[in-house]
């Protein structure tokens, strides 16, 4: 039997490429890792192509960019959800998609990366160290996160996470999560959407993207924000209303803006979001860390070992839309045994 032929996009950090996970995946399939899309590939290359591994959502995978690969049977998806998949597309033909989100890289990741953020907003520390190298000592009026509210907009995994850090930093936590689930204890108050708005000193966003969540946070919403309070989002850019977000952080409520995602990536250069003196931005770095990237490729050559040996877990597949239908080298079980 001819070994499988596994094309790895986006390995921009050129971590995957020589990550142990890919080193075991090349003892079972023919890999070629890609520093960017799949442009670098030509039409007779992408005919051939049996295993997709996309790193996160870097290039959008719609029917037709599908379409150039009628050998595809496997998408090994890092992360955990594929919002640039046809989704549509790949049940109609039968092709799986494998999602990366175990313990999606050490919980650390987006927790610390919210109170970095949080932390350079509210003791201004980019405008400090401009300053700096421009040569200026210019002092600047802080605020500290101890004895203030965070509040939490999204009680999941990450937020879970995120309270407890806030804790040890000693503040008072509230959390709001849109469907009911996990109820408050004696660490996090449990309140309504318009409590929490009206009660942090610092949100932070840890919602999924869905219809109900593109939009919340939207320009009656930022209204009722807390005076001089920081918004942090470190899940996805289209939960908050941007336009109304630069409105806000120009004439209040709010006074600083932490965004390390946006509602168009890459962020267009002309965005009023670059010029604001209140805001702080980085370019969707909460998952590009060294140990997320090496439990992606480990994940990725668990899977597709599973896959070959016919025993790849329904609980790893997408939710939605997926034809669970077995495919020519192996297929899929219920439990993974």
């Amino acid at each position: 039997m001819s070994r499988l032929q596994v094309v790895v996009l986006d390995d921009r950090e050129g971590l995957i490429g020589r990550s142990p996970g890919m080193t075991r995946m090349r003892k079972l399939a023919d890999v070629r890792v890609l520093t960017g899309s799949l442009d670098q590939l030509t039409d007779d290359q992408l005919s051939t192509v049996q295993v997709l591994m996309p790193m996160r959502e870097r290039t959008k995978l719609d029917a037709a960019t599908l379409a150039r690969m009628p050998s595809l049977e496997l998408v090994l998806q890092t992360g955990g959800h594929a919002y640039h998949l046809d989704a549509d597309y790949t049940a109609e033909h039968g092709i799986p998609v494998a999602l990366g989100r175990r313990a999606y890289g050490p919980k650390a990741a987006i927790p610390e990366l919210t109170f970095a953020l949080a932390i350079d907003a509210l003791r201004m520390i980019p405008q400090a160290d401009q300053s700096m190298r421009g040569g200026e000592w210019k002092p600047f009026l802080g605020r500290t996160l101890s004895g203030r509210t965070l509040g939490i907009l999204g009680y999941g995994r990450h937020g879970v996470n995120v309270a407890r850090i806030a804790k040890a930093f000693g503040m008072k936590v509230l959390a709001w999560q849109r469907t009911p689930g996990q109820e408050g204890t004696a660490d996090v108050q449990r309140v309504g959407l318009d409590e929490l708005l009206a009660e942090s000193d610092v949100l932070s966003i840890h919602l999924k993207l869905t219809d109900e969540s593109r939009g919340l946070l939207d320009a009656e919403k930022l209204a009722r924000m807390k005076p001089g309070s920081v918004l942090v989002n470190t899940a996805r850019g289209a939960i908050v209303d941007e336009e109304a977000l630069i409105e806000a952080l120009k004439s209040g409520p709010m006074s600083a803006a932490a965004l390390d995602v946006f509602a168009h990536e890459p962020l267009a250069e002309d965005s009023p979001l670059r010029s604001l003196p209140n805001v702080v931005l980085t370019p969707h770095i909460g998952w590009t860390v060294e140990e997320v990237l090496t439990e992606f490729a480990d994940i990725a050559a668990d899977q597709l070992g599973a896959y070959l040996d016919g025993r790849l877990d329904r609980k790893e597949l997408q939710d939605g839309g997926v034809t669970l239908a077995a495919a020519a080298h192996g297929g899929l079980t219920d439990d993974g045994a």
